[in-house]
């Protein structure tokens, strides 16, 4: 019995460190997958409700019955697919941060280099790009 009250008592700490987490931080993301449904049934419920100036008064009930029903198709296809596979959503996610992260350090290598100081000097003969071709402009340096 005593092993119940020590598993009973460390359950009991841990649901009040997490009650007082969620009262200081709010609630804490869940799954890339329910992060994924959440963002599929607010993309729906804004669909439904948009009032689409386009369409006219004439078209208004009708073409918003067809919206809906091409939003709960949607639904009814992307929600199978989310509950099979709600791992490939967080393998996803972290390719998707990997990605940016990879993004990022060629923008920032490519902005050094624009912005590095002391680059010798470049040879006026010299094109920078491959596409300039002498023409019956003045070719302008910016530099």
């Amino acid at each position: 019995m005593h092993a119940d009250a020590w598993a009973t008592a460390a359950a009991e700490d841990l649901e009040a460190e997490r009650a007082r987490r969620r009262a200081r931080h709010g609630t804490p993301p869940g799954s890339a997958a329910e992060e994924f449904r959440k963002l599929v049934d607010a993309v729906a419920g804004k669909l439904s409700d948009l009032q689409s100036p386009l369409l006219g008064a004439l078209a208004g009930p009708a073409a918003q019955q067809v919206v809906r029903q091409v939003v709960q198709q949607a639904k009814a296809a992307v929600e199978p697919v989310i509950e099979r596979n709600p791992d490939v959503f967080d393998h996803l996610a972290a390719a998707g941060s990997e990605l940016l992260a990879a993004y990022r350090s060629a923008v920032q290598d490519q902005e050094r280099r624009w912005t590095a100081r002391g680059t010798p000097p470049r040879d006026p003969g010299e094109r920078r790009d491959p596409g300039d071709e002498p023409g019956p402009g003045e070719r302008i340096d910016l530099d």
